[in-house]
C-alpha cells in the first residue's frame, strides 16, 4: 500500500500547515505551478516527489521536472499533466495522452478548483487537487490524500486550509 499526497499550484509555497500532512505520505505528487526550484527541492526533502511543471514555472523547474508523467504505483496507471481540463472538457493534449496511455487516474492542476470525478467514457478517475499555495484567485487551499493498493484507490480525503493563514 502507498499513501499519496497530491498537490498543485503551490506558487512557491511550502508551509508547515500543508507539510504536516505530506510528511505522513509515502510519495508526494505535484501537478504543476510549483513556483521555483527551491520549492520543488523543499517538497522533495520531506518525501519522494513526482512533479510536472506548470505554465508559471521557469527554466530551472522545467529542466528538473516533466511536461507530463505516466507511471504505475500499486498496479494503478497514472497520467499527470498541469493543464489538462476535466471529463468532457479535456485539452487536445490531454485527450491524446489519455487515448495513448489509458490511465486509471488522470491528474491535472491549473484551474485552482478541486475536482474528483469519474470519466466513464475513458474508464478513469479524474483528480485535480485545487491549489495549496497562497497566491491566486481560490478562496480555500486544498490537497488530496489517498491510498493505492492492489489496483485500487481508497481512503480519499480532501484537506482544506484557510487561504489567509498560509505559514
Amino acid at each position: 500500500m502507498k499513501y499519496i499526497g497530491l498537490v498543485s499550484d503551490t506558487h512557491s509555497y511550502f508551509g508547515e500547515d500543508v507539510n504536516k500532512y505530506l510528511r505522513q505520505c509515502d510519495e508526494i505528487w505535484h501537478a504543476g505551478d510549483i513556483g521555483d526550484l527551491h520549492t520543488l527541492d523543499a517538497y522533495r526533502s520531506i518525501q519522494p516527489t513526482r512533479a510536472v511543471f506548470g505554465n508559471i514555472d521557469g527554466h530551472e523547474v522545467r529542466i528538473d521536472s516533466e511536461e507530463y508523467l505516466v507511471f504505475e504505483v500499486e498496479n494503478v496507471k497514472i497520467l499527470m499533466i498541469h493543464i489538462g481540463g476535466y471529463p468532457g472538457r479535456y485539452t487536445p493534449k490531454a485527450k491524446e495522452l489519455i487515448r495513448r496511455y489509458k490511465p486509471d487516474i488522470f491528474i491535472s492542476g491549473h484551474s485552482h478548483i478541486l475536482k474528483i470525478m469519474p470519466d466513464k467514457s475513458n474508464d478513469l478517475l479524474h483528480m485535480n487537487p485545487g491549489a495549496c499555495g497562497v497566491k491566486g484567485f481560490h478562496a480555500v487551499r486544498t490537497i488530496i490524500l489517498f491510498t493505492l493498493e492492489n489496483g485500487k484507490i481508497d481512503n480519499v480525503r480532501v484537506v482544506e486550509f484557510d487561504k489567509r493563514k498560509g505559514e
